[in-house]
């Protein structure tokens, strides 16, 4: 059954507070580095926390919504046509991506306040986000896959899954190893993959 937030998505936009509200509402808190707290996005809206959680769900599956947003906007940002006119390669996005992702404050914050629910919703089919980035992938490999320019050593089924998981490992260093996150090193692998 889907949540009012997704019906809102779909389309439709009330005139008073409502899901869409408490999505932007959550995506400047994460972006500012705050916790996206239930409460606080009920009091800053005027309305009562039940109402919130009527409209999306649960706070995880906010988070979710809040993270694919930002994902979802890079990626098609990095899409876009250079200056030149030229479209940029799977590998130019996918590591600008993770690039994004690394050095994003509001990630930086969930990832080391609530990093074993960043993994959960992140990695795992809890959340849907990995799936979401899985297709989005494969969408940006098909891309270059049209064009002649996909030269990658893997089968093209596996190629988006493994890209994910490679941007995954990179990004969530310092949770699995304790590592600094390291575009350089996210970035070599990537390219070994999609080579030009």
């Amino acid at each position: 059954m889907s949540t009012p937030l997704q019906r809102h998505l779909s389309g439709a936009a009330p005139a008073r507070p409502g899901p869409l509200d408490v999505l932007r509402e959550a995506q400047r808190m994460f972006q500012a580095g705050e916790r996206v707290d239930m409460q606080t996005l009920a009091a800053t809206l005027g309305v009562d926390r039940t109402t919130v959680y009527r409209w999306v769900g649960s706070r995880e599956r906010l988070l979710v919504e809040v993270l694919w947003r930002l994902m979802s906007k890079t990626v098609a940002r990095l899409r876009e046509p250079t200056a030149a006119g030229a479209r940029p390669t799977a590998a130019e996005v996918i590591v600008g991506a993770t690039h994004a992702a690394m050095t994003n404050a509001g990630m930086r914050r969930f990832l080391q306040q609530e990093g074993d629910l960043a993994l959960k919703l992140l990695t795992t089919k809890a959340g849907e986000f990995q799936h979401r980035l899985i297709e989005l992938v494969a969408d940006v490999v098909e891309a270059d896959r049209r064009d002649g320019l996909l030269r990658s050593p893997l089968p093209a089924e596996e190629l988006p899954y493994v890209l994910v998981r490679i941007m995954e490992s990179y990004v969530y260093l310092g949770l699995i190893t304790g590592e600094e996150p390291d575009t350089a090193r996210a970035a070599q692998v990537i390219r070994v993959l999609l080579p030009s």
